[in-house]
């Protein structure tokens, strides 16, 4: 799924880290903001048309909500 996106915004704690997808990462960066200390998957993880958001914030949340609602509207 994460290849299909255009960007991919992962948090732990209060980091955010956001990968380009059309920068093609390789597969061990993709796993390494998407997998959590468990090897799951950052829960909760939420599509916004082309953006995944894995983990949970806030502001991250909000901003990928928004962008999602600004999207539809064009």
């Amino acid at each position: 799924m994460a290849r299909q996106m255009d960007r991919v915004i992962a948090t732990k704690g209060k980091k955010q880290t956001e990968l380009d997808m059309q920068q093609k990462p390789s597969d061990d960066e993709l796993l390494a903001v998407l997998l959590g200390p468990t090897g799951n998957v950052r829960a909760p993880l939420m599509r916004v048309g082309k953006t995944l958001v894995a983990g949970f914030d806030p502001d991250v949340y909000s901003g990928a909500l928004e962008a999602g609602k600004a999207t539809k509207k064009r």
